[in-house]
């Protein structure tokens, strides 16, 4: 099979956002009247960022969502992506897998493909994703308020989990991981309550390298401090870990990446909001600390005691 039988089997849909859909060598996008597109890119790299051993359909999925969840820290609505993919050779099974559960999303979030590109090489998956966003009411890194509430979506750490299982450093029942697994390499981007926020959160950005390393770009980015309440943030793991220690369950919830929630701020006066955006949505939300004035991240258990700990984040090149 050849390139473009591939791309025609596997990939080729019909379009109706880019009147050229995958046929072409550019695609044509127009955002609508007062909208602003939001475009974002994310590589998959075998042994970097997935396993051999992952369910094509799974991998389809998670590369398409880690690029939604983009959008959905930015409160976007989907429109399109274009996929770049580097494989190794032909594998009939594997195609079939990956595409249908890379395009299964697609579909549940009205984004269609509408181009890229293949090549033969190690398994490499490319993914651009675009949105639109009505101008001026993107949420972005930089709006955090001394003031401001700090909260996450769903339940941070339980793909982390999963990993520590596969690394053989420790062992979880069957269901848990299960569960763990599932979160891992195939995460449900927060969409709907992104595009709920808008108007409400000041600020927010998606937990893919760990909720300290990734509420630190908002920190930065706005030019403030923050308190964090460790025992909090813990306490939303759901999964059943035996008798794991609290410092394991406190490393994922605080350092895990891959989960792919939002950790965003909001006025505290936004609470109610905040709450119903959660339900709108359909999505767990969960106050975890506060931001303040003076510089630094303040990490502390649930009686406000200092933390002795240390907690890191994910990073590709360390």
């Amino acid at each position: 099979m050849g390139e473009f039988d591939l791309i025609a089997r596997y990939f080729k849909r019909p379009a109706t956002r880019s009147p050229l859909g995958v046929g072409d060598d550019c695609a044509l996008l127009a955002p609508a009247p007062g909208m602003q597109l939001a475009v974002s890119s994310d590589m998959l790299v075998e042994g970097r960022h997935f396993l051999s051993t992952v369910d094509p359909a799974r991998l389809g999925h998670k590369a398409l969502a880690v690029n939604l969840s983009d959008l959905a820290a930015c409160g976007a609505k989907p429109l399109a992506f274009t996929l770049a993919l580097a494989l190794p050779g032909v594998d009939e099974p594997w195609l079939e897998g990956f595409s249908r559960g890379l395009l299964a999303l697609a579909d549940a979030h009205g984004c269609e493909l509408v181009g890229g590109d293949t090549t033969r090489g190690p398994l490499n998956i490319c993914i651009t994703v675009f949105g639109e966003v009505p101008a001026g009411a993107a949420l972005l890194r930089s709006g955090a308020r001394a003031g401001d509430d700090i909260w996450v979506s769903g339940t941070p750490g339980e793909a982390r989990l999963a990993l520590e299982v596969f690394r053989g450093t420790i062992a979880l029942p069957a269901d848990a991981f299960d569960t763990a697994r599932r979160r891992m390499e195939q995460p449900t981007p927060r969409v709907a309550l992104g595009e709920a926020l808008r108007g409400i959160a000041s600020s927010a950005v998606d937990v893919s390298d760990g909720l300290i390393g990734d509420l630190g770009h908002i920190l930065a980015s706005s030019g403030v401090g923050a308190t964090l309440d460790a025992d909090a943030a813990t306490a939303l793991i759901s999964v059943d870990t035996g008798n794991l220690g609290e410092e394991l369950r406190r490393t994922c919830a605080l350092s895990g990446g891959d989960d792919y929630e939002l950790v965003f701020t909001a006025p505290a006066s936004a609470r109610n909001a905040v709450g119903q955006a959660g339900m709108d949505s359909s999505t767990r939300v969960t106050r975890i600390g506060r931001i303040e004035a003076d510089a630094g991240l303040r990490i502390v258990d649930a009686a406000g005691a200092p933390m002795s700990q240390r907690f890191g984040s994910f990073d590709h090149f360390v």
